[in-house]
């Protein structure tokens, strides 16, 4: 029963998401593809998190694992259940204590074999281009090469659940998925954090 419930609610987000954004999934610089990946887009919006998991093939859907903060997510018990049984997100803490290391539950799933969608911004932004990228996405790079970075541009979402809102609007959204990228020999963290977010951006014009 749980089981089939989580079904229908997937079902049924899939559908509202479609009616509100029309879901448009745009793979500009590689295809849907069965391949293990850590895509990394910007962050905007709480709804963020659905927009882009809705623009995954369902086949995709049911490997990939968005990041989502604990201390949001798990606020209620609807969130929490929302979040466990129907997007199955890996959990992160914006608490942490000294000796915790925040991407243990992102290379565990990597180690896994899921894919997962991160926002190396860490927190929402309100300007026209992303923040600067954290350090978390190189290093899961550098730890977990064989995992292939997509990175995406999604579009417009923060119209739909504007901060503070509660109730969404109907916005035309888009996800663009751009051509994969590595850590090159020797780049650095900065270079490489600077790069990615430029691939990211270079995506909103598409």
């Amino acid at each position: 029963m749980p089981f089939m419930l989580a079904k229908l609610m997937s079902l049924f987000l899939l559908g509202l998401i479609r009616v509100l954004t029309g879901s448009q999934a745009r793979w500009h610089g590689c295809p849907p593809k069965a391949e293990q990946r850590i895509y990394f887009a910007n962050h905007q919006s709480h709804a963020d998190l659905v927009m882009i998991w809705a623009a995954l093939p369902k086949e995709l859907r049911a490997v990939t694992r968005a990041i989502a903060a604990r201390d949001y997510w798990t606020k209620t018990p609807f969130k929490q259940w929302l979040t466990t049984a129907v997007f199955n997100v890996i959990y992160v803490s914006r608490d942490r204590t000294a000796d915790e290391d925040p991407l243990e539950p992102l290379l565990e799933a990597l180690a896994n074999g899921d894919s997962i969608i991160l926002f190396p911004e860490g927190t929402r932004g309100h300007a026209e281009e992303p923040q600067a990228f954290k350090a978390g996405l190189y290093n899961l790079a550098c730890k977990y090469p064989q995992a292939v970075l997509i990175p995406a541009w999604i579009n417009n979402v923060q119209h739909v659940l504007p901060k503070g809102e509660v109730i969404p609007v109907p916005v035309l959204c888009s996800v663009t998925f751009g051509a994969p990228m590595q850590v090159q020999e020797g780049e650095e963290c900065k270079a490489f954090l600077t790069r990615a977010r430029q691939a990211v951006i270079a995506l909103r014009d598409v």
